[in-house]
């Protein structure tokens, strides 16, 4: 089983995670709650992207020799991350995930990241009176 650190060697180093982000763009290109979130360039978030994943991945400090420490709940508070956004982020990075031409055990690791990350970048929560209740709610 190939072990987080060894997956940028194992996909063929920084252009795989180049093409996994190109993938991730063109579907969030033509997203309705997701595009409003990006700047009209999407070029360097895309770089950012790929370098913060081959970083992650194994491929050294990619990522921090341009822009330090990633500090992802950081980066991303200006952004309303509601659940619904990340969620749609997670659908679209795993499509793009399962387009790759990644090995099996790879493709595991990187979903397996998807789902432990995404819920951590949440900012932005719903009021409580804006939330279903649900049908044994004794509220409702």
């Amino acid at each position: 089983m190939t072990q987080p650190h060894e997956v940028f060697d194992r996909v063929g180093g920084l252009p795989a995670f180049e093409a996994l982000v190109e993938s991730f763009y063109a579907r969030v290109e033509h997203d309705d709650l997701l595009r409003p979130m990006y700047p009209e360039d999407l070029e360097p978030g895309k770089q950012r992207l790929a370098l913060f994943f081959a970083q992650y991945w194994g491929g050294g400090d990619l990522y921090s020799r341009h822009r330090g420490h990633p500090r992802l709940r950081m980066r991303h508070a200006p952004f309303p991350v509601t659940p619904e956004a990340a969620i749609r982020w997670a659908e679209l990075m795993a499509a793009a995930i399962e387009e790759q031409d990644f090995p099996d055990d790879v493709r595991a690791l990187l979903m397996a990241y998807v789902t432990q990350a995404t819920p951590t970048m949440i900012n932005q929560y719903p009021e409580p009176d804006a939330v279903r209740r649900l049908p044994m709610d004794p509220g409702s």
